[in-house]
């Protein structure tokens, strides 16, 4: 298939590294009234803990999460840049403790462009809903120069087993469950600066459901889950640290790294949204002896990342060979959850 314009020169930015900042989106939401319905009795999920989806209690069996995300391209493949879109809206829902059920998808598209392109971008998005077990049942879709796509995904989960990032318990385990660097690679990429070995690996990375990891979750219990996307590691660790009124420790040299992206970070090829996200959490985090380049990874916005679990200490080493074997890409225990200190996060 001809493609007359490359996808990602459409865009300004692609993937989480679109995302407004979180300094900025905090300001924005917190003008916001609050809810004041006769409904909140029954809202498990919602805006208090920056959660990555919202839970409603239907009954004492069935809890409904809600989820939606979309972003711009960060590959210039159709199919690839509607898979990668499709696995991180769905993420969500796994990061909840939930099973996804039904999908829409959300569709902005320049008309005046080949609309094969669009046809592929939505195939790669419905197979990626299709191996999550979920229905793609219908969508919008907006006419815009510049391409967007993601879904808005509804799945189910019993009240009593909702995962939050707000229930970290002291002397936990951290587990990791995709390799991270993916915003730094992905802006290097964009330079012609990869090889494509590691091209390949970045958006393996990117494609992969974070179905297989959870599937863990029927059978070993966590105690908090949240996904790994725009904030980076450490501004989705510091969401559950703060959250759950702990300090999370990270110790760098364990946290999974695509091979190339220091590499990358050293020659300062970095996304913009990692300088965001590190002015926003700086005064929360205290990093000991940690190189700048590994700094800059740690605060890079990852396009449809891992999930980050925290788990009972003795549970964690047989919740990350449960998570190998149902076929998680990565699964690494990184830090450990400690009683408040004078920081959120701490990184040795």
């Amino acid at each position: 298939m001809e493609i007359t314009k490359r996808l990602t020169d459409m865009t300004t930015s692609g993937g989480w590294a679109a995302k407004i900042g979180p300094e900025v989106l905090a300001s924005v939401l917190s003008q916001l009234p609050k809810n004041e319905s006769d409904k909140l009795g029954n809202l498990l999920v919602g805006l208090e803990t920056s959660d990555d989806a919202a839970v409603y209690k239907l009954n004492d069996e069935m809890a409904l999460i809600q989820t939606l995300d979309f972003f711009t391209p960060m590959v210039d493949d159709p199919y690839v840049f509607g898979q990668i879109a499709a696995s991180n809206s769905l993420s969500d829902v796994y990061a909840m403790g939930g099973k996804p059920t039904v999908a829409m998808n959300i569709v902005c598209f320049p008309s005046c462009h080949d609309m094969n392109v669009l046809s592929e971008i939505l195939k790669g998005g419905m197979d990626k809903v299709k191996e999550s077990g979920a229905l793609l049942v219908g969508g919008h879709t907006v006419d815009d120069k510049e391409p967007k796509y993601g879904l808005s995904v509804s799945g189910i989960v019993h009240p009593d087993k909702v995962l939050s990032n707000a229930t970290c318990k002291v002397g936990d385990k951290l587990v990791l469950t995709k390799p991270i660097g993916v915003g730094i690679l992905n802006t290097a990429m964009k330079e012609g600066l990869v090889d494509e070995e590691t091209s390949k690996i970045v958006v393996e990375t990117m494609v992969h459901l974070n179905k297989y990891a959870a599937m863990s979750f029927d059978n070993i219990e966590v105690n908090s889950v949240t996904d790994v996307t725009g904030f980076g590691l450490l501004g989705h660790a510091l969401e559950m640290a703060k959250a759950s009124e702990v300090t999370i420790e990270i110790e760098a040299n364990e946290v999974p790294i695509i091979n190339g992206a220091i590499d990358m970070a050293r020659m300062g090829i970095i996304p913009a949204g990692m300088y965001r996200n590190k002015e926003y959490i700086g005064k929360d985090v205290i990093l000991e002896g940690i190189e700048e380049a590994m700094e800059d990874i740690l605060h890079d916005p990852q396009t449809s990342g891992g999930l980050l679990v925290s788990v009972r200490a003795d549970l964690a080493d047989k919740l990350v060979e449960d998570m190998k074997k149902n076929g998680s890409i990565e699964a690494k225990i990184i830090g450990n959850v400690i009683d408040k200190k004078d920081s959120y996060i701490k990184v040795n």
